[in-house]
């Protein structure tokens, strides 16, 4: 990957930093869903432009370039992790 943190600010950095994720090699361990849900934890106002602009560091894209059926998935993927009542 020529710049992991591709899309990611020092503002979101900063969010996945106060969800506990400081590194490249853990947020691709825990993969753009997870990692978003986590950051909603402490950061409840973060939109879904930061899951598309964390899936697109994973694949090296610009937040902009994440294909609409990839978005999708990411949604479904995202809904289906939900506990019961959110």
């Amino acid at each position: 990957m020529s710049k992991p943190w591709r899309n990611l600010g020092p503002v979101s950095r900063q969010m996945l930093a106060d969800a506990g994720i400081v590194t490249f090699t853990q947020l691709a361990q825990y993969g753009a869903v997870a990692s978003y849900r986590l950051v909603k934890q402490h950061h409840p106002q973060a939109s879904l432009n930061l899951l598309w602009a964390l899936q697109g560091a994973l694949d090296d894209l610009p937040w902009q370039q994440v294909a609409r059926e990839q978005r999708l998935s990411l949604l479904l993927q995202l809904e289906s992790q939900e506990p019961p009542g959110e």
